[in-house]
């Protein structure tokens, strides 16, 4: 059942060593930032939750995974404050990700836009369905993806970014985001994908806990700076987001 809650839904599951997160929104499953900064402390929380080896991040519902950024918050921003800590609710959720000393792993039903992205990108390990379509949308309403990208390009490069990014208006099917490296499998359907996630976070969860962490380390080597290069992207975007361009763009979409 999805959730009708304005500010979204998160829950956790704990069983037999893995954490399974869920979050939802009306909105596409959408993120504002309140669902932001929940899921930023929960990957921190169990990051030092010595029942937990492995984590699985997923999304309600059977359509899309993530519609990104919260479509309402974004047209209320006034002041380079406010956007910039609107863009930093995803710089915390990658850090937290990035910092949780536990293997992510994302389980993608549907459609991803914008942040959900780089979201999935920050995960280390991505199983998704023929549906999970991806798009980078944000030049069309005149910001970049300027927080996630360190993280997109980590995983797919700097010319598949590219891509992504300057081809704003397309979406690029599941086998294109896998083929770069954004996902590690695809699943015909929802059931061959549940199975597929349930058995391999079985055999992670059986390995030795003090490897997985060290591979976690191993994975995100080089990224030390992040903590201060995603808030510096978040305030770029913060202050794109107040331009005309993109207030005119956003009128657009409002009507």
């Amino acid at each position: 059942m999805a959730t009708t809650r304005e500010n979204g839904s998160l829950y956790t599951h704990i069983n037999n060593n893995i954490a399974t997160i869920e979050f939802g929104h009306p909105a596409s499953n959408s993120l504002p930032g309140e669902l932001l900064e929940r899921l930023a402390k929960e990957f921190y929380v169990l990051g030092k939750n010595n029942e937990v080896d492995v984590i699985v991040l997923k999304s309600e519902g059977d359509r899309a995974f993530c519609a990104g950024a919260s479509f309402d918050e974004l047209v209320a921003i006034t002041n380079i404050e406010d956007g910039k800590q609107f863009f930093a609710g995803f710089a915390n959720v990658i850090n937290a990700i990035r910092t949780c000393g536990k293997l992510v792993i994302a389980r993608v039903q549907g459609k991803t836009v914008g942040g959900g992205v780089g979201l999935l990108a920050a995960c280390d390990y991505v199983l998704a369905t023929e549906k999970a379509a991806i798009k980078l949308s944000e030049f069309t309403i005149g910001i970049g993806p300027f927080v996630i990208e360190p993280a997109v390009t980590r995983k797919i490069g700097v010319g598949a970014t590219a891509e992504l990014t300057l081809d704003a208006t397309n979406w690029k099917n599941a086998y294109w985001a896998k083929e770069k490296g954004l996902y590690a499998r695809v699943f015909e359907d929802e059931k061959d994908l549940d199975e597929g996630v349930t058995i391999l976070v079985e055999k992670l969860a059986s390995y030795n806990p003090k490897a997985l962490a060290e591979m976690k380390k191993v994975l995100w080597k080089d990224t030390e700076n992040w903590e201060s290069l995603l808030l510096e992207r978040a305030a770029v975007s913060g202050e794109l987001v107040l331009s005309d361009f993109t207030k005119k763009a956003l009128e657009k979409f409002k009507k």
